[in-house]
């Protein structure tokens, strides 16, 4: 997809979750309908979902896609990666990612994203995957880090 109709795109799906979203004081409920929309309103979208902190392990939290690892190793893949340089992570190839955690062997690249509380610590990650290879880039980062925000 070209960078400006992706960016369209992500606009009016960031403006229907601000919609969705306004009144809604529960985090789960929310992780629910942003998984949700960026699923099924991305073409490129294989898997997306949350994966939370809890008790030093990082747990399937809301999802949309194929049936996902439960708990993901600790310290091992991207979104240990996301989570341990607290930022980002764009992955082009998952096959060439050191340590990478294949819950299912048709994902090609991904993206993830640091979930952080109101006091910016880190409690969980967006994770999303493509069975495309180089599907994600600056703008799905971008709009990602802002749709997250409204949790």
């Amino acid at each position: 997809m070209n960078p400006g109709k992706k960016n369209g795109r992500y606009k009016r799906i960031y403006t229907q979750l601000q919609v969705l979203l306004n009144e809604i004081p529960w985090p789960a409920a929310k992780q629910s309908t942003i998984a949700a929309v960026l699923h099924h309103k991305l073409d490129h979208y294989f898997w997306t979902g949350f994966y939370l902190l809890t008790e030093g392990k990082l747990i399937v939290g809301p999802y949309q896609g194929p049936v996902a690892c439960i708990e993901l190793k600790k310290n091992t893949g991207v979104c240990w990666a996301a989570i341990n340089q607290g930022n980002t992570i764009v992955v082009p190839d998952v096959h060439r990612f050191p340590g990478h955690i294949a819950c299912d062997p048709r994902s090609a690249s991904e993206i993830v994203v640091p979930l952080k509380n109101t006091n910016g610590i880190i409690t969980g990650v967006l994770d999303v995957d493509s069975n495309v290879s180089n599907a994600f880039d600056d703008t799905d980062a971008r709009w990602l880090e802002k749709i997250i925000q409204l949790i």
